[in-house]
């Protein structure tokens, strides 16, 4: 009876915790259930005995929508999603699903949010916000969390839908952000990388790379390290490959490509950043829509409903 028992017990943790998962044997290469990503097989070094193959933490979609959130938490990775926010209290909706692409031909995750309804994380004080992402987190296996003085080579593949709102606060799409210590003190309230979807004074949208130094440390302004016409992106299948080092003096380089022509969207190469957090316990990638709606929902007309479409996340520990 012991083994049902723990059977049972394991199916209710990843029903009903974020943080319960298993953690996933890494596969050289990206073999088997393990995506490569884009322009990921250059060279990195792996972690698990062989010092010249990188090793990829990969996640895909897999078909199977009922155990979504389950396949994520089984590659050591977690979500935050408004699963039981307002109506969806006494019903709650599974905000990360899955669905079969036919650009990419294969199964895909769509991360949708309603903007009548959705709040961030059932937090009662939050009034302005609304989120649904995966992530890294402290739960997560080394390989997909940064220590200082260590990078992260990360792919993965989005799509923005066509006529997608936005305003002039933030829309994150993606973000690097720090893991707060025990103490709860750590620097880590804002992001040290976004991709930021944003209506501009003129009325236009951009796609905006952005760093934001440290609240804490300095009183340095946010830095555009690239701004894109939102228009290149709506509707299109886009390929992402970013590469981070952690540290005070820390490197950042990403290549955006549009995947039906081959365009080059924006690429950074090696532009020295402080990208590490003071007092974190690590740096993690976040991916989704995490948007702004004014205070009390004051710009939430101005927004709809949407369906942001993701693929084939990747994460690789380099080594130099």
């Amino acid at each position: 009876m012991s083994k049902y028992c723990a059977f049972f017990l394991m199916l209710s943790l990843v029903a009903n915790c974020g943080s319960a998962f298993v953690i996933p044997d890494p596969v050289p290469g990206g073999k088997t259930g393990q995506t490569t990503g884009d322009g990921s097989g250059d060279g990195s070094t792996g972690t698990e005995g062989n010092e010249t193959t990188p090793v990829h933490y990969g996640l895909e979609a897999d078909g199977n929508d009922e155990g979504t959130y389950a396949l994520i938490l089984s590659k050591g990775y977690n979500y935050e999603t408004p699963d039981n926010s307002g109506e969806h209290a006494q019903a709650p909706y599974r905000h990360i699903r899955q669905s079969y692409d036919k650009d990419l031909g294969k199964y895909v995750f769509d991360f949708i949010l309603h903007i009548d309804n959705d709040d961030d994380r059932g937090l009662a004080d939050v009034k302005d916000r609304q989120r649904n992402e995966i992530k890294t987190d402290a739960h997560s296996p080394d390989s997909l969390v940064a220590q200082y003085g260590e990078t992260l080579k990360m792919n993965w593949k989005f799509r923005l839908p066509e006529g997608m709102k936005t305003t002039n606060k933030f829309a994150h799409i993606h973000q690097l952000k720090g893991i707060d210590n025990k103490e709860g003190n750590a620097d880590v309230a804002l992001p040290a990388i976004t991709f930021t979807c944003r209506t501009l004074s003129n009325g236009k949208q951009q796609m905006q790379v952005i760093f934001t130094p440290s609240a804490i440390e300095t009183t340095d302004k946010q830095t555009y390290l690239a701004r894109i016409d939102l228009s290149d992106f709506l509707g299109e299948w886009v390929s992402v490959t970013e590469t981070v080092l952690f540290a005070d003096e820390g490197l950042y380089s990403v290549v955006i490509t549009r995947m039906r022509d081959g365009k080059q969207l924006a690429k950074v190469d090696k532009v020295q950043l402080d990208t590490w957090r003071t007092g974190c316990t690590g740096m993690r990638p976040k991916w989704g829509l995490y948007r702004n709606f004014g205070e009390n929902r004051s710009l939430a007309s101005q927004l709809r409903d949407e369906t942001l479409k993701f693929a084939d996340f990747d994460i690789i520990k380099v080594k130099d």
